[in-house]
């Protein structure tokens, strides 16, 4: 047998669900040579191979994130940090952090932030323009909420965006108002009118957000994502600088990157005059599928359901595109060959999205395509067996369990949480569910997602269907293998078995030996991409 590179020994090695565990493991350049005991392994090992003790540790395969946006993480690194978790627990405290910046800033730059969640604040409300107008009278502030979905301008961002007492509602979007005056909060497509005399990101800017937010992710014991979001904010600049940053080797992680195809926002022919197409490119940036939103985020009360909501009888959410306009935009992907992606959290939004779905296998059928819905935080029951029969795959969030799942009692009531985001359900029927942050929406650390996928609790307790509670081996599967079936990467990654690629992560925690609230202070030690050590704590 060929002589290894790199052998690690001495470890609680996880290989995989089916492949269990081992205690070493010998790899040959990038890839995984041969697994077995400390003794088997290091029989193989010659002069020249580097031995690595792991001293008991737990290594998994790399971790691989299904749904985040690494560029916007880039991005947010270098933006107000208005998270919970920075110490934001007041519409104060946001104020507060504005100010600082304004103080800094020059006149009528733009103060840019996000990360703060209205369900945590100890004011339990969103901040409005009229806090921000208050410490920023001349410079535009447009702070975004943790899900993503709803904007906060203030006075002069909204006077930019030509948004006023008079301004309609857009198909697709809310702008909510006190006496018909706008308050600054923007919901959905109603924030496309300020997005659009903002400041665009460059190319070089991003590719920096790139490297940035990918070297953070290795230190997370994340190996590979899929990018959720390539053309959301600045088109086909965004794609033009994953293609640079992989040209310059500056895309740390594995990458396969989902291509925006949505009415506006949509960068899918530019794509695909260059041929990239899902499955194109390498083993650290390829094409993954197409995607668009059809509804907004439960917790800023915009997914799109068939009830209206517990806090508001009048609420169904908002429903960003009608059935026509989707069966439209997913017929055209579905043609050109591409996976489809879109974002879908709501019932109703998902029962569309498959409607869509069984009119484009009706006219074009493709049993290996792989269709997917990024979410899918609640379906209807009648619509599993769809699910099934399309091969559907559901991309949910297990950190919206824990970050989020307090929120989604206060808005939907104390049943509907228990039957979101079913990953037990999904896992035994087959549906290949992954695991993922939609990171910045949430932190990009795995620990919380690992914890709400085995105690199915909310970050303050609360119980969310603890029938759909999945082991340790389950969980870690839907971050590593079905992950990498998510995008047609399962035969590259995604366990550490001989010819899979040595993306391999170390913690300093067992998991399968301790209550899983330990997992929420777990750190991982070293990260292996390829073979070769990118991390060490």
């Amino acid at each position: 047998m060929t002589m290894p590179t790199r052998l690690l020994m001495n470890g609680k090695i996880w290989c995989g669900l089916k492949e269990g565990f081992s205690e070493a493991i010998a790899i040959d350049g990038d890839k995984i040579l041969a697994t077995g005991t400390t003794a088997e392994m290091i029989a193989l090992a010659g002069p020249g191979t580097e031995i690595i003790n792991l001293e008991g540790r737990l290594a998994t395969p790399g971790l691989n994130d299904a749904h985040m946006h690494l560029h916007h993480y880039g991005i947010s690194l270098v933006e107000l940090d208005l998270r919970p978790a920075a110490g934001v627990t007041s519409v104060q405290a946001i104020v507060d952090l504005v100010k600082d910046a304004v103080a800094k800033a020059k006149p009528g730059e733009w103060i840019l932030g996000r990360g703060y969640d209205h369900d945590k604040l100890s004011d339990l409300r969103h901040p409005t323009k009229y806090d921000l107008d208050a410490v920023s009278p001349d410079n535009p502030v447009f702070i975004t909420r943790t899900c993503g979905h709803t904007t906060v301008a203030n006075s002069v961002a909204l006077k930019a965006g030509g948004i006023d007492r008079d301004t309609p509602e857009p198909f697709g979007g809310k702008i909510r108002r006190e006496n018909g005056e706008p308050d600054g909060i923007l919901f959905e497509n109603a924030r496309d009118a300020v997005r659009a005399v903002m400041p665009a990101a460059t190319e070089s800017y991003i590719v920096d957000a790139i490297e940035r937010g990918g070297k953070k992710l290795l230190s997370l014991g994340v190996t590979s994502i899929m990018e959720a979001a390539i053309g959301l904010t600045v088109g086909t600049v965004e794609l033009d600088a994953y293609l640079t940053a992989r040209k310059d080797n500056r895309i740390p992680i594995r990458v396969a990157g989902t291509l925006m195809g949505d009415l506006e926002r949509n960068i899918l022919d530019y794509a695909y005059s260059k041929e990239l197409v899902t499955g194109a490119g390498d083993d650290i940036f390829r094409i993954g599928p197409v995607k668009f939103f059809t509804d907004g985020s439960a917790g800023a009360g915009t997914a799109w359901f068939s009830i209206p909501y517990e806090n508001d009888s009048s609420n169904y959410g908002v429903r960003c595109l009608t059935q026509e306009q989707t069966d439209e935009l997913t017929l055209k992907a579905h043609r050109m060959g591409y996976q489809i992606a879109p974002h879908a959290i709501g019932d109703a939004a998902i029962s569309m999205v498959l409607n869509a779905y069984e009119k484009a296998y009706a006219e074009m059928p493709d049993p290996n395509r792989r269709h997917r819905i990024e979410h899918c935080g609640w379906h209807v029951p009648e619509d599993l067996p769809r699910m099934k029969a399309m091969g559907v795959i559901p991309a949910g969030q297990p950190s919206f369990l824990y970050f989020f799942g307090e929120g989604y009692y206060t808005i939907l009531g104390s049943e509907r949480p228990q039957h979101c985001y079913p990953f037990k359900t999904w896992l035994d029927e087959g549906l290949h569910p992954s695991a993922s942050t939609d990171c910045p929406v949430t932190a990009p650390e795995p620990m919380p997602c690992l914890y709400a996928m085995v105690a199915r609790k909310s970050d303050t307790g609360k119980p969310l269907g603890t029938a759909q509670a999945l082991s340790v081996a389950e969980a870690l599967h839907l971050y590593t293998y079905e992950a990498a079936y998510g995008v047609h990467d399962e035969e590259r990654k995604g366990r550490l078995i001989p010819g899979q690629l040595a993306d391999i992560a170390v913690f300093d925690t067992d998991f399968f030996s301790v209550e899983p609230e330990a997992f929420l202070s777990a750190k991982c030690l070293m990260t292996l991409l390829g073979g070769e050590v990118v991390y060490r704590a």
